[in-house]
């Protein structure tokens, strides 16, 4: 369901933004449309990330070290 806004621009912005989307073959709606998807997408892209993220952070990671162990063990080698 698409639903109107209504939005309140400088009107030099307006009319270059007619002039651009023009250019492209789109209106001004369409590319006001296609940028808050794009920005609302890499919102929910970062945030899916970070949750990711913040989830290996809390389980910690492997790297397979081991304390070498004590003082004599160390002066051995």
């Amino acid at each position: 369901m698409k639903t109107n806004i209504t939005l309140r621009l400088d009107a030099d912005l307006i009319r270059e933004a007619k002039v651009l989307a023009a250019q492209r073959g789109s209106s001004v709606s369409r590319m006001l449309a296609e940028q808050l998807e794009e920005l609302v997408r890499r919102e929910k892209d970062y945030e899916a990330a970070k949750r990711r993220a913040l989830a290996r952070l809390e389980s910690g990671f492997d790297l397979g070290w081991e304390p070498a162990g004590s003082r004599d063990e160390l002066h051995e080698r």
